[in-house]
């Protein structure tokens, strides 16, 4: 199964509610990259990748175009369901850009399953679940709205919350959390992400004095350096996720620095690095979530895949766009989150098949 042609879409995604405030941005408008590959034996499999805007990572719209171009007239004849060597392939042509390589990736396991009959969670080992536990996240807010919002996903079901926080003064970050807590207790898993927006003075105020509230504490600070150099005088776990740019950085960061992590699929590269993340973590007793920095259905189906494979002791659940934007790439297999939950797809490949008229703006074809 040989690639023979990939078109590259580009496709917008209003915020639902008008913005989404995180530590160093507020988005409106999300920029997606759409990938469609089609084999020599007709099947077709489908990539996304989505970066949250030009400053949440070193990553943006137009790079990831750039890069899918530069890379897709070398990629022509490539065996399509050889993932390692089709990586291999990717890295020899452009150095670099793993957010781009990721919509390869994830186009080529949608293909893979498709030909097969066999979903991606089977390609990855096999599903432990088919009842993908999911997380909600809070925009930067006032503290008795964050609160409120707690209140209410944790009776839809959600079995964690993800707390932003920063980019403000960090009086207003710990009133944020613990007025969470007086609303929902020890009802929900918290994680209070900073999205490596805090001084190294305000990430050591913040989980002082909040000592006696359990939450993770996830990328308070920007650099490794930061976190580990501030370790100590913490009362919470840290979870790496902006910074756990690479395999090399996590089993770094895996070595006593970090106690878990927020990985992204197309910020490692896609699900074949991922699935290495995955069993790294598995050998490390480390928990970590499986989730993207925006993006459709596509990206949000290449994830419930990969969270369903993850040993449940170390899961910390799926994050999806899908409640911050309106309709579907895919109007009968959507994927959505119910009762805080995701339900694995049961068809071949992601499980999803786009409407391809969504797509209306062609960036590039070869």
């Amino acid at each position: 199964m040989k690639i023979r042609h990939i078109t590259v879409f580009q496709h917008d995604l209003p915020v639902k509610g008008g913005g989404y405030r995180m530590a160093s941005s507020n988005v409106t408008q999300l920029d997606s990259t759409i990938v469609r590959i089609e084999s020599d034996c007709g099947t077709v499999g489908w990539g996304e990748t989505c970066p949250a805007g030009p400053t949440y990572a070193p990553s943006h719209a137009e790079g990831a175009r750039a890069a899918l171009c530069n890379m897709a007239p070398g990629l022509i004849g490539e065996a399509l369901d050889q993932p390692l060597l089709l990586h291999r392939k990717m890295n020899s042509l452009l150095n670099g850009h793993r957010y781009a390589k990721a919509a390869i990736d994830i186009a080529a396991f949608d293909a893979m399953g498709k030909k097969s009959g066999r979903s991606i969670a089977d390609l990855l080992g096999g599903a432990a679940t088919h009842r993908v536990p999911s997380y909600y996240a809070t925009a930067v807010g006032e503290p008795d709205e964050i609160a409120r919002i707690a209140a209410e996903k944790v009776c839809e079901g959600y079995p964690r919350l993800q707390i932003k926080i920063s980019g403000r003064p960090v009086e207003i970050d710990i009133e944020v959390v613990q007025k969470v807590w007086e609303a929902v207790g020890n009802r929900v898993r918290l994680a209070v992400d900073g999205n490596r927006g805090m001084t190294t003075r305000d990430a050591i105020r913040l989980s002082q004095t909040c000592r006696d509230i359990p939450f993770v504490l996830e990328q308070p600070c920007d650099a490794l350096e930061e976190i580990a150099a501030i370790r100590p005088q913490l009362h919470h776990p840290v979870y790496l996720d902006e910074g756990a740019t690479d395999l090399a950085t996590v089993m770094r960061a895996a070595n006593g620095v970090v106690d878990g992590f927020g990985m992204k699929i197309t910020r490692i590269g896609g699900l074949t690095p991922m699935a290495t993340f995955r069993d790294l973590c598995e050998a490390r007793h480390l928990p970590h979530t499986v989730d993207d920095s925006w993006g459709g259905d596509i990206i949000a189906a290449a994830c419930v895949q990969m969270g369903a494979t993850i040993n449940p002791k170390i899961f910390e659940g799926t994050w999806l766009a899908q409640p911050y934007i309106d309709g579907h790439y895919d109007p009968h297999r959507g994927i959505a989150i119910r009762g805080g939950h995701i339900s694995l797809p049961d068809s071949p490949g992601l499980g999803v098949v786009p409407d391809q008229s969504v797509f209306t703006r062609v960036a590039a074809d070869f």
